[in-house]
């Protein structure tokens, strides 16, 4: 990866998203691929509910009624590795190029979706599970394995995020957005084993069904500027996590959390 941060900064405010390549080395991602299939297999042992499709009226539409998505918040808790991966050099320089010097952790996410059966994601905005005041909240999808149309990758709406926050777009609702905006026609962004997606959380994403006979593997880390915070009220895990720079709103009582 050698784009410039300048080039990183125009690209992501222009369409919503950025696609760093080659973030992570071949020897990088097996490694961490190896502990990402610990960590499904410990969940999947453990007795507790790990299947997040989603539930509504969409979904029903187009998701198979037996669909999986294996998933976990906050992978940096099970394994060290991915933990180090969140503070690996060319993964911060593209996060700084789109946020600045402070970075700051608000969560990770694992999904698996299995072969055949992965369940879809209508297309939606995030900004409603977890609101900033500066709506600088971005996320950063690191590729494990192969992400290919068939296998059901990202798609999105190019400079959507420019649409503002949008009433009703947190993919529960039927129609809306959803008939502006028809997953089927959004843009497909095909992505290889140590690449990451970058894309901003009014940027308009979701994703088909995996028709493949391959598992497709995926570790979402959720970032903001370290000159914004979450609005009150919002429950949902925060690590609060300065990765690079500064955070400007830690304090005493958090840090006791």
């Amino acid at each position: 990866m050698t784009t410039s941060s300048t080039e990183i900064t125009e690209s992501f405010q222009k369409n919503g998203y950025y696609h760093a390549r080659g973030v992570y080395s071949p020897a990088e991602i097996s490694d961490l691929e190896r502990d990402f299939d610990r960590i499904v297999e410990q969940i999947s042992t453990s007795g507790e509910e790990t299947n997040a499709r989603w539930a509504g009226a969409t979904m029903e539409k187009i998701a198979a009624k037996k669909s999986v998505v294996v998933h976990t918040h906050n992978v940096q808790m099970y394994s060290a590795l991915w933990m180090c991966a969140l503070l690996q050099e060319r993964f911060l320089e593209a996060a700084k190029g789109i946020l600045g010097p402070d970075v700051i952790l608000h969560h990770t996410k694992l999904f698996q979706k299995p072969a055949e059966k992965e369940a879809p994601f209508p297309m939606h905005q995030d900004w409603s599970y977890f609101p900033t005041v500066n709506d600088t909240m971005v996320a950063g999808i690191i590729h494990v394995s192969n992400a290919t149309d068939e296998m059901g990758c990202l798609r999105v709406y190019p400079g959507s995020h420019r649409l503002g926050r949008l009433p009703e777009s947190n993919g529960l609702a039927e129609g809306g957005i959803l008939d502006d905006y028809p997953l089927e026609k959004a843009t497909v962004i095909e992505a290889e084993p140590g690449d990451v997606l970058f894309f901003h959380y009014l940027t308009l994403h979701g994703s088909m069904p995996n028709r493949s006979q391959k598992t497709r593997k995926t570790v979402l880390v959720q970032l903001h500027s370290g000159t914004d915070q979450v609005e009150e009220g919002i429950a949902h895990p925060n690590a609060r996590l300065a990765l690079a720079g500064w955070n400007s709103f830690a304090k005493r009582s958090i840090a006791n959390l």
